[in-house]
């Protein structure tokens, strides 16, 4: 993917979240243990799904690929972020500013596609549950995370298919923590109004498509919930209701950010700052609260690690 020739812009400056000394302080501290928690535990939800057995179900397998996944969008552009609040000047290669671009938009294609299957997941188990393993079988499983995948790479390319070729020669500062395409392709030293329009509004249409049909979905379910009430309603209730929470925290702030790519907003660094860092967060603390076989496996989990330690300290 090389350049235009008439690309001189080598680097970008990010002007990051503010130019306060002292909240520069603050805030390597306060998304240096955010950042923490956050891997930690989407990578215990990950490794609590694949250990413990009674979790080898179709919904714990899309919920542990969701935790893979949302680790490694808190992790595209924020320890780039944390290492910036104590430097003076926050620079990145063209390069560098491309790849977090291509990775923002990987990630956050294949958690859309992720959470599309995981409501497919809930309305399979809850409207048809005598047919659930059968419809969700592990080629199903796989499949679905595959197609994530898949659509999250051309989903990327094809933001990227005419950025890279930009010519870039003039201003090269991004107001923002992270390179974000909204805000490099207005940079460019040729008209691109057409051609970020284009590019850009299609991911915001595509997240408000996507969140009204997971709306619609997720209405269905509740609907049927509401006309039966065996044991089991309660739990299907509070596991859908989990499932939508996350999907109103990503897709809320994609939608407004994108839908609009040309008019900045004070709080659009706020929206990026949650839907890249908090949201990833959220996930794990919404599920493990809310779902107790995910707690009761952690528990389980967490006493044989001490067991195994306690052993192997003993003389």
């Amino acid at each position: 993917m090389a350049r235009g020739n008439e690309s001189v812009v080598t680097e970008f400056i990010l002007l990051g979240l503010s130019s306060s000394a002292d909240l520069q302080i603050f805030y390597f501290l306060f998304f240096s243990v955010v950042y923490a928690v956050t891997v930690l535990g989407n990578l215990l939800i990950l490794l609590t799904v694949v250990i413990e057995p009674r979790l080898h179900s179709p919904m714990y397998f899309l919920l542990g690929n969701l935790s893979f996944i949302d680790m490694s969008l808190a992790s595209f552009a924020t320890p780039k972020m944390i290492a910036d609040f104590l430097s003076e000047r926050k620079a990145i290669s063209f390069e560098g500013c491309i790849t977090q671009i291509f990775f923002l938009h990987l990630l956050g294609g294949a958690e859309i596609v992720l959470l599309i299957a995981m409501s497919f997941d809930r309305y399979v188990a809850i409207c048809k549950p005598l047919r659930y393993l059968a419809i969700l079988s592990p080629r199903m499983c796989v499949g679905l995370v595959i197609l994530s995948w898949v659509v999250g790479i051309f989903h990327a390319l094809s933001q990227l298919a005419f950025t890279v070729n930009l010519p870039f020669c003039g201003p090269n500062e991004v107001d923002s923590f992270f390179c974000d395409l909204p805000l490099v392709i207005k940079l460019a030293c040729v008209d691109t109004y057409i051609l970020g329009v284009f590019m850009i509004s299609t991911s915001g249409m595509i997240a408000l498509i996507c969140f009204m049909l997971l709306v619609i979905s997720y209405t269905v379910i509740l609907v049927t919930v509401r006309q039966h009430s065996s044991g089991g309603t309660s739990k299907a209730l509070s596991t859908c209701s989990a499932h939508f929470t996350v999907v109103t925290l990503f897709f809320g702030p994609c939608i407004f950010i994108y839908v609009w790519p040309f008019t900045n907003f004070p709080i659009d660094k706020v929206l990026s700052v949650f839907y890249t860092i908090f949201t990833p967060l959220l996930n794990p603390v919404i599920y493990t609260l809310r779902n107790r076989d995910v707690k009761d496996s952690m528990r389980k989990l967490s006493s044989h690690v001490w067991k195994f330690r306690k052993t192997a300290h003993t003389p």
